[in-house]
């Protein structure tokens, strides 16, 4: 039997290291610093690289990567960049039974811009049918980013969620935070985890207010699991969590940052993985923030996903790294955890 399904669309993903400061421009305060390209401009670039990116396949791959039975449904298109993606697949030992590969369609595409630790993206996403095969048994789903059209299948999921006792983990992708809440909310109701950042949990609640307990309750409530679990990132600032009994508060580890592309998506695999080992709300927090650390330490989403004997390592060598219940009214000042050994993991 297969641990976790990841449905979502995939991409090829090219990197591109610009190192030419002379293309950033800030403000007095050297805040909000823009990519500036004059057109005609010819820019070289001291690295590319070109990798399986998209929030399922880093899930699956992620998943298989800490010891679980992954598989990946997605469409692609018959083209040189599906089979990279499904060599990739393969090559992390991925099941691609559920990977699909269209005649006459094209694969999507994305452009990353990387300049020191930031990065701007270029994406193309091809329209795609979505057609949800039968699925097997499982113990997780986990439903992520797709384009304009997935709405349709989302019937589909709860029907096989609900028929199988499988549990749904959803971190929707932005076309699926663009539908609403109450679009949403059947699919929600049905989940038993779900992850988003600050910025998308204030979309969908429609509200400015960054009180952490207040958009957990909130998000909560919309559950119709009676042990549902609801996480926010919030980037450098650490992870919040609400599991209906406790709220948790868990900060991020220090680690040089190389790029961030996919430290979401290693989260939110750490996160699920560990409640896949049965482990609690709180050593999934450490999970997942470890795993996104791991990530930010190299170039892509995949390079650095951790395996399962590495995370057990780093966890034991920090013990001192711990998410902890939030008390009433409390703020968090301290929200770096400085790791044993500096450097990246």
């Amino acid at each position: 039997m297969l641990d976790l399904i990841a449905i979502g669309d995939v991409t090829e993903d090219v990197f591109l290291q610009i190192d030419d400061v002379s293309t950033v421009v800030c403000d007095s305060q050297n805040h909000n610093c823009e990519l500036h390209i004059p057109f005609g401009t010819k820019l070289g670039v001291s690295r590319v690289d070109k990798l399986l990116g998209g929030n399922a396949g880093n899930m699956a791959i992620g998943a298989s990567r800490l010891g679980l039975k992954s598989a990946l449904y997605a469409e692609v298109g018959e083209d040189v960049q599906g089979d990279l993606l499904y060599t990739s697949l393969k090559e992390n030992k991925v099941s691609t039974k559920y990977f699909f590969r269209k005649r006459g369609e094209k694969t999507n595409y994305s452009v990353v811009l990387n300049h020191h630790a930031e990065r701007t993206i270029l994406v193309h996403h091809e329209m795609r049918a979505y057609r949800v095969p039968k699925f097997e048994r499982v113990k997780w789903v986990y439903l992520t980013s797709m384009a304009k059209g997935s709405e349709k299948i989302f019937s589909k999921i709860i029907s096989y969620v609900g028929k199988n006792k499988v549990k749904l983990a959803f971190n929707p992708g932005t076309y699926q935070l663009h539908l609403g809440l109450e679009k949403l909310r059947p699919l929600i109701e049905k989940c038993s985890v779900l992850i988003m950042n600050t910025e998308e949990a204030q979309g969908l609640l429609q509200t400015e207010k960054r009180d952490f307990k207040l958009l957990l309750s909130s998000l909560w409530k919309v559950m119709k699991q009676e042990r549902g679990i609801v996480v926010i990132t919030d980037g450098e600032n650490g992870a919040y969590c609400y599991d209906s009994e406790e709220y948790y508060y868990c900060p991020i580890v220090q680690v040089p940052i190389v790029e961030r592309t996919g430290s979401g998506d290693a989260f939110s695999t750490g996160f699920v993985c560990a409640l896949r080992y049965g482990e609690s709300v709180a050593e999934a927090l450490r999970w997942g923030t470890v795993n996104s650390a791991a990530v930010i330490g190299e170039i892509g989403p995949q390079a650095g996903l951790l395996r399962l004997a590495k995370m057990k390592k780093v966890l034991n060598e920090n013990e001192g790294f711990k998410a902890r219940v939030l008390l009433e009214r409390e703020v968090m000042d301290e929200k770096v955890y400085v790791m044993k050994k500096k450097g990246k993991i």
